[in-house]
């Protein structure tokens, strides 16, 4: 921000001592530091709330640009119209038995359509 380089930092220490002299030099640092200290939480502070009022600024339009995006999707695809998510090309299959090959209502057999060692416990 001020650009302070070293030549000019001990030009502004030597000026220092010199006005303020050595005994007085320990108070007037820590009354800077204070200072100092002070205008860093401020600008902290400062920044901070300007950080938050961006950020609610932004959440803002990104909730208007959802609520516009929501609506213009409703539109075109209202409650009556419910897409399947499933591949269009292939049938929706009646039932979940059609689609594992069992005919509704009815169940394997012991033995019938298996291996029979399935059906007996504790045997291989």
């Amino acid at each position: 921000m001020f650009d302070i380089g070293a030549t000019e930092l001990l030009v502004i220490v030597i000026v220092a001592v010199i006005v303020i002299g050595p005994k007085d030099m320990p108070l007037a640092m820590r009354t800077a530091g204070r200072w100092i200290g002070k205008i860093r939480r401020m600008s902290a502070h400062f920044r901070s709330g300007i950080d938050t009022m961006i950020r609610e600024a932004e959440m803002e339009e990104m909730e208007r640009n959802w609520r516009e995006r929501n609506a213009k999707i409703m539109a075109e695809h209202p409650a009556g119209e419910m897409e399947p998510l499933a591949n269009p090309n292939v049938p929706p299959p009646a039932s979940a038995e059609a689609a594992l090959g069992t005919p509704p209502g009815e169940a394997n057999a012991p033995g019938e359509g298996r291996d029979a060692s399935e059906d007996a416990p504790g045997k291989v």
